[in-house]
């Protein structure tokens, strides 16, 4: 199947956002893609900060974003934007590293007045790193996860038939992409 690039702007590794990308992450698997995490909380963050495209870890993560066929950018939302680590990952990539990629936005804030955190702060950067194919994705309210004792999330059933109907638009844009490749080797050959 595809190759999905899964990058995850939390400083922290108990963000409720895990909750979310947990959930996508079972049903991408589950339709036998191949995945990658790039987490801002387990990247090294002096040399994520530096910019230091010398670090096997940064190269690891810029190489799994290059092969992806999609991206799924998921971010918790501070102040109406996403997270600062988010934005130095961006920074990273190659000015036209999102192209020829679909993206699937998944956002987590404290209020639904942050909902325009995905078209305001992250459309127009995805867009300046060549990415033209952006899916409406999930923006959750941080009330409809919930933590578990044994480390786990517990999302509200609204939220899980969202975030699966989000990763079915994925599924269905990346089979739609595929069909359009075939089509044009067929034609070039």
């Amino acid at each position: 199947m595809a190759k999905i690039a899964l990058i995850i702007g939390s400083p922290s590794s108990k963000s409720r956002l895990f909750g979310l990308t947990q959930r996508v992450e079972e049903q991408l698997q589950q339709a036998g893609h191949e995945l990658a995490w790039i987490s801002a909380a387990e990247l090294p963050a002096e040399e994520l900060l530096r910019a230091d495209f010398g670090s096997p870890a940064i190269q690891e993560a810029l190489a799994a974003i290059a092969a992806a066929d999609a991206v799924v950018i998921a971010s918790p939302v501070y102040k109406a934007a996403y997270s600062g680590a988010l934005k130095t990952i961006l920074d990273l990539i190659p000015q036209k590293g999102l192209q020829g990629k679909v993206i699937l936005p998944l956002f987590i804030g404290g209020t639904i007045a942050h909902l325009l955190a995905v078209d305001y702060a992250l459309k127009p950067v995805v867009a300046a790193l060549g990415g033209t194919h952006i899916l409406s994705g999930v923006f959750a309210v941080d009330q409809w996860v919930s933590r578990l004792e044994n480390g786990g999330y517990a999302l509200e059933e609204q939220l899980r038939e969202r975030l699966d109907e989000a990763v079915g638009e994925l599924n269905r844009e990346l089979a739609r992409y595929r069909g359009a490749e075939q089509e044009q080797a067929v034609g070039l050959g």
